[in-house]
């Protein structure tokens, strides 16, 4: 597929070889091709990172981090974020999903996204539970997660 943004040239190169009078082109200089230009790399952005990113940018409200690697071998970290509507429940966890997609995060599953109350998005490693804050605060995932680890359980896991 040509370039649309290469210029073209004025004049047809039939009507150049005919020697209509045209003035000599200059000759353009080029880059050596075995040496690219250097990109500064970004460091690759972590999960959570991601997720961070996502919540911030479309105003996730009360947004709460648990570490549950004591208590479950399911993941490692939830993230409990609110919004103001289904509406907006509905998008947090669609931006999440799509920044995720584009970081090269592979979601596993995405739950309640229809009815938009409750939307969990799987990522592993990471689950991120958006809500409204009626049903956030009935369900109070944070009392029943944010559990510290016992003392017998850290002698085991030695």
């Amino acid at each position: 597929m040509p370039n649309p943004f290469k210029k073209r040239p004025s004049r047809s190169k039939a009507a150049a070889a005919a020697g209509g009078g045209a003035k000599p082109t200059p000759a353009k200089k080029s880059r050596s091709k075995g040496a690219p230009r250097a990109k500064p790399k970004k460091a690759p952005k972590t999960l959570s990172q991601v997720v961070a990113g996502a919540l911030d940018d479309l105003k996730a409200e009360a947004i709460i981090v648990l570490d549950v690697r004591h208590l479950t071998t399911v993941t490692d970290i939830m993230v409990v974020a609110s919004g103001r509507s289904d509406r907006h429940v509905r998008a947090i966890a669609g931006a999440v999903v799509e920044q995720c997609k584009r970081a090269g995060f592979r979601p596993i599953g995405v739950e309640g996204a229809r009815s938009g109350e409750w939307v969990l998005v799987d990522l592993g490693d990471l689950v991120v539970h958006v809500m409204l804050p009626r049903v956030r605060e009935f369900y109070n995932l944070e009392k029943l997660w944010d559990m510290p680890a016992r003392a017998d359980d850290a002698a085991i896991g030695e």
